[in-house]
């Protein structure tokens, strides 16, 4: 009977993405929603009165003919999605063990960010 080692460059590695790559996704995202974090709450700070048209100049500003305000929130919100499918499918391959209902879960998740994405899109890109 062969020894087998299940250590080093010679050990059996299954598996779609051995980890690394969601690891990087997901630190990439929590940056980019830390500053924007960062970003609405300076602009939260400056703002001279918490009103409705104030509010609405925080995500609607403008810089020459580009919407930045919208751009950062819809950046932002795309990292958020990111960041939510990676853990919540790690969380589905760890914890569910019926290959099914594992699937079936996965797809409702993903068809809930993808909702909530098109939602998003919908309220920010018409103001």
């Amino acid at each position: 009977m062969a020894d087998v080692k299940n250590y080093g460059p010679k050990r059996l590695v299954v598996g779609a993405h051995y980890g690394t790559v969601d690891f990087i996704a997901q630190r990439i995202t929590a940056i980019i929603l830390a500053v924007y974090t960062l970003v609405l709450i300076i602009g939260l700070l400056v703002m001279p009165s918490f009103t409705y048209e104030n509010w609405k100049s925080l995500f609607n500003f403008h810089v020459y003919a580009l919407p930045v305000g919208q751009l950062l929130a819809t950046l932002a919100f795309f990292a958020l999605a990111w960041h939510a499918w990676i853990g919540v499918r790690d969380i589905w391959m760890d914890y569910v063990r019926n290959v099914g209902v594992r699937l079936l879960l996965q797809v409702l998740t993903i068809l809930w960010l993808v909702g909530s994405v098109v939602y998003f899109a919908q309220i920010l890109w018409r103001i």
